[in-house]
């Protein structure tokens, strides 16, 4: 497992989680990236970035999304990203966890971000961990999938079966 800074003791007290490709470890295989991402309300920004400053953190640049790309002490890359997304409220009331223990947006609301990200590599991770997810966890992602991004369930339905070949699993099972 790669090792990433643990933002738990300097960010208690906000909601947060893990989105991007290190939260795909929770899910998956766990693969190489550069980064790893975080996401926090739009209106716990200041804070955020000022916490992770305290703890010798420094922005190295803008976001082309709101949030800025830091860099942490020991030089591992952090972008901190501010949503507002709908399901945002949802997503944080309760956080799953990596292997880690770091707090990780759970499967379904993943799925949405990746799948409205509309990138080949995001489409790839949501094929992937959907193909490794289990029954139970599928029917939740999607409910939440048919609630925040109705237009995408037949892209996800596709996904899953692409992911559970990918696995050799038939698509009906676990």
């Amino acid at each position: 497992m790669i090792p990433w800074p643990d933002l738990r003791p300097i960010l208690e007290g906000i909601d947060w989680g893990i989105v991007g490709d290190v939260a795909t470890r929770a899910y998956m295989p766990e693969r190489m990236t550069k980064d790893m991402d975080i996401l926090a309300r739009e209106r716990d920004g200041e804070e955020v970035v000022q916490r992770l400053k305290d703890a010798a953190h420094r922005i190295k640049s803008k976001l082309a999304v709101p949030g800025y790309l830091m860099v942490a002490p020991d030089g591992a890359e952090l972008d901190v990203i501010f949503g507002a997304y709908e399901w945002f409220d949802e997503a944080l009331a309760k956080t799953g966890q990596d292997a880690a223990g770091y707090p990780v947006i759970r499967l379904p609301y993943l799925t949405v971000m990746k799948l409205q990200a509309e990138r080949s590599q995001d489409w790839t991770d949501v094929s992937r961990m959907l193909g490794w997810a289990e029954d139970k966890d599928l029917d939740e992602v999607r409910a939440v999938v048919a609630k925040y991004a109705p237009e995408d369930l037949e892209d996800m339905e596709a996904l899953i079966f692409i992911g559970r070949r990918e696995r050799e699993l038939p698509p009906d099972a676990s």
